[in-house]
């Protein structure tokens, strides 16, 4: 049965990346059926293939599947071996090869074609690692021609595109969004996917603080537990998180979008973890509302 809706108007959901061992329509109803308003759902060899020949077949089935069972959906792209199977997330937007970055552009061309289908609220991606050898200027004048023809698509179709900054690659803060924005020239289809664990792992402020420092620009969020300084995606408890104020400040920004865990490296239970996580996020939300934050 589903869960009311959560003090602020929060919608939470699950990555798929974390049910890897679930067919997909299995997965999308183990989520209805726990209570979560959407689905995280990373475009992979098992879950929708997006090199698939019959991929528009397939993104109508699950357009249907999605309606059926009233799930939000966005689309994410960080699936780990789907364009080479020897290489994790190869190519990338910053490798060397010209035509390496084409077949990753691509791939994103093809997942905004795919989050329109659905009817997603963005698309989410990431800049990738600085491949050895490259100079930073080098790496941010790749990563934003190659995004280029995304946003394009992004603005054809209406769907945003959602950048991530992740450890340990070019774009790994906000700040580095923003110089990818200011490069860009600040388009109106880019926008940023906020990961709270992330923000506890790097950032400078506290992730309550970054939520409200990304609001303008927020189009997706993903949510787990972390720890100081060690990039581990953790169920909530395990970390060192105070989710409560997090919340509430999210709420605060009125953000539309879905809020999803995302616990990849925990699919051998992901049952159990999806099972899990919504009460948390849901105690943890009211919390936030009734004991006050900063944000407010």
């Amino acid at each position: 049965m589903r869960h009311p809706r959560t003090p602020g108007g929060l919608r939470f959901g699950y990555g798929t990346n974390g049910l890897t061992d679930l067919r997909l329509d299995d997965a999308l109803g183990l989520l209805a059926d726990l209570g979560y308003d959407g689905v995280g759902l990373t475009l992979d060899h098992m879950h929708l293939d997006p090199t698939a020949d019959d991929l528009p077949a397939r993104t109508h089935h699950v357009a249907s599947r999605l309606e059926t069972l009233g799930l939000g959906v966005t689309v994410e792209t960080g699936a780990r071996y789907v364009l080479d199977p020897r290489r994790k997330h190869g190519p990338g937007l910053l490798d060397p090869d010209p035509e390496d970055r084409a077949r990753r552009t691509g791939l994103l061309v093809r997942a905004v074609r795919v989050a329109a289908d659905l009817g997603a609220h963005a698309v989410h991606c990431f800049s990738g690692t600085t491949p050895p050898g490259t100079d930073e200027d080098t790496a941010w004048r790749r990563l934003a021609d190659s995004l280029g023809p995304v946003l394009e698509a992004a603005a054809r179709e209406g769907v945003p595109l959602a950048v991530e900054p992740e450890p340990g690659h070019l774009l790994a803060t906000l700040d580095g969004f923003h110089r990818l924005r200011r490069t860009l020239g600040d388009p109106e289809h880019l926008g940023l996917t906020l990961d709270i664990g992330h923000c506890q792992c790097l950032e400078p402020l506290p992730p309550a603080d970054c939520v409200r420092a990304a609001a303008p620009w927020l189009r997706h969020v993903q949510i787990e537990d972390m720890r100081r300084g060690v990039h581990e995606h953790l169920p909530f408890g395990e970390g060192e998180i105070d989710f409560p104020p997090v919340l509430a400040a999210l709420a605060d920004t009125g953000y539309q979008g879905l809020t999803v865990v995302e616990l990849p490296r925990h699919s051998h239970a992901g049952p159990h973890h999806a099972a899990h996580s919504l009460p948390f996020l849901h105690a943890a939300a009211t919390a936030g509302r009734t004991e006050g934050s900063p944000a407010r």
